[in-house]
């Protein structure tokens, strides 16, 4: 009898599509809110069970047992029809399960934060998210910002036993800047610039004044201004460190329109720039270049040669990653485990820069 792979929900979603019986499962899930197998291309290498928390409760736990349980049945009733068949079911060659990549797994180094007040802007969400919740659980006090009060509150809740204090402002905002500083007190041990927006993938001829404007506020504005509030302080204690969020789009032309590529290039300039004035200061100040992550930063095509040039690069994209693994990069940078790198643009990107 042909052998199967018992599916579980730490088997990745692409076992559950490309198995006998799993697929057909999977795709009638799918089929009833009007969708295919192909909108989960992105998270193939995933385990199932990831679902649960990248889908905010759309897909549930309980849905899980059930797709488990209900593959498992499957299974044992062919099981029995190919045993029933008689001696050619016993003839069949044997299946030899296809090997996977393993699925990274998040490990935290107890108080490596211990002591440090962080300050992390896009703490509401996506990276911000992942990396402010990392610093708490290693012990760090995180100054938690985002102009959303909804998402910070649910933040919040799901650390009960951190230190986090969230500030709500808009990091453009000089008055929401002073707000920032003013909650971390009388020390400023890091800064992680997360916060920022992506364009609508519009050339410069194309580009409207309103995007290039807004784009250029948040990636870029509001990245220095949070720098140039926190660098004194840092300054005074001799010691800090800074990781701003650049993008592909700092390393290259084709990742983005014309406005979030300038703005991420500025931001790397503003990283390079700060590393080589204030390293002799005690500061370091690096920047993460993240590749295709799994975040409420949604892509909008406002420019059919936008979406044609953008959109043929996207085919050697590597697969996108949940924001933890991003978190992890930055935090190495934020932490003492990176004292020797100043000045440094990390993609942290699967190898999307070596194509």
């Amino acid at each position: 009898m042909a052998k199967t792979t018992r599916l579980t929900g730490d088997s990745s979603i692409g076992t559950w599509l490309d198995d006998p019986i799993g697929g057909p499962i999977i795709s009638e899930l799918l089929a009833q809110s009007g969708q295919d197998a192909s909108v989960m291309k992105p998270v193939r290498r995933l385990a199932l069970k990831r679902l649960v928390k990248l889908s905010q409760g759309a897909f549930t736990a309980e849905m899980v047992d059930q797709l488990v349980q209900g593959a498992a049945a499957a299974a044992s009733a062919r099981g029995a029809e190919t045993a029933g068949a008689g001696d050619a079911a016993d003839d069949a060659e044997p299946t030899e399960p296809t090997a996977e990549t393993p699925v990274w797994v998040e490990k935290t180094t107890n108080g490596r934060f211990s002591g440090n007040t962080v300050i992390v802007t896009g703490a509401g969400s996506g990276i911000g998210r992942a990396t402010a919740s990392r610093v708490a659980r290693e012990g760090g006090r995180v100054i938690a910002v985002d102009i959303s009060q909804q998402r910070l509150d649910e933040f919040v809740a799901e650390h009960p036993q951190a230190q986090i204090v969230p500030v709500v402002g808009d990091i453009t905002d000089d008055a929401a800047i002073a707000s920032i500083v003013a909650a971390a007190g009388d020390r400023i041990d890091a800064l992680a610039n997360v916060a920022g927006i992506m364009d609508n993938m519009t050339p410069v001829h194309e580009v409207g004044d309103d995007v290039w404007n807004r784009v250029f506020a948040i990636n870029v504005v509001g990245t220095m201004k949070l720098m140039r509030a926190v660098v004194p302080t840092m300054l005074a204690q001799a010691y800090g460190s800074i990781v701003n969020i650049a993008s592909e789009a700092a390393l290259r032309g084709s990742a983005a329109g014309a406005a979030y590529t300038a703005s991420k290039h500025a931001v790397a300039g503003l990283t390079k720039s700060s590393a080589f004035m204030y390293g002799p200061s005690g500061i370091r100040v690096n920047a993460v270049a993240p590749g295709p992550t799994i975040t409420n930063i949604q892509a909008s095509f406002a420019s059919p040669l936008g979406a044609e040039r953008v959109q043929l690069a996207m085919t050697v994209l590597p697969d996108p990653v949940e924001a933890d693994a991003l978190a992890a990069s930055i935090t190495f940078l934020l932490s003492d485990d990176g004292v020797n790198i100043n000045g440094v643009i990390l993609p942290s990107d699967g190898g999307w820069s070596a194509v």
